[in-house]
């Protein structure tokens, strides 16, 4: 039993365990896994390649975790979305556990993230949130568009045209 931290996208993070990928491909649930891992390649960060639409908006903890980790400076890391698995790798590359030694490590980097980076992330992910809502706004208003007519009341149809 290895144990993970699990970064949820509503910012809290688990600490859970895994036996092997596949665990964590069901923590991330999703089929197309992909992994980074930091500069000193001691933490691995799992999470899915495309989200489900209700996951779409950036893991803002799990984001700072990888910056905190990695040679990224605030604008160039990648924006992680959805549930974040975060653990580490044996020297044969399978799935370990992290120790608790590497959990304070972890805590103690993402304190290391300055005032100045987490205030240009978090204008990057507020950014984002925007284009996403404007995307799923204009994809509503196609939806809407393409109806000539709507229902009004028992079943009668009303002309918008």
């Amino acid at each position: 039993m290895h144990t993970v931290l699990y970064c949820s996208p509503n910012g809290v993070v688990y600490e859970t365990h895994a036996y092997s990928k596949a665990d964590i491909d069901q923590l991330v649930a999703t089929q197309g896994l992909q992994c980074l891992t930091s500069a000193d390649r001691q933490y691995d960060f799992w999470f899915a390649a495309s989200t489900p639409r209700c996951q779409r908006r950036a893991n803002t903890i799990a984001t700072e975790l990888l910056l905190a980790t990695t040679n990224f400076t605030a604008r160039t890391v990648p924006l992680l979305r959805g549930c974040v698995v975060i653990a580490t790798h044996d020297s044969g590359g399978d799935l370990d556990g992290l120790s608790w030694q590497q959990l304070d490590v972890l805590a103690a980097k993402n304190r290391s993230v300055t005032n100045r980076q987490a205030r240009v992330l978090g204008r990057r992910v507020a950014r984002d949130a925007r284009r996403q809502r404007s995307s799923v706004d204009r994809a509503g208003a196609h939806v809407v568009a393409s109806q000539p007519h709507q229902l009004t009341g028992a079943g009668q149809k009303a002309s918008t045209g």
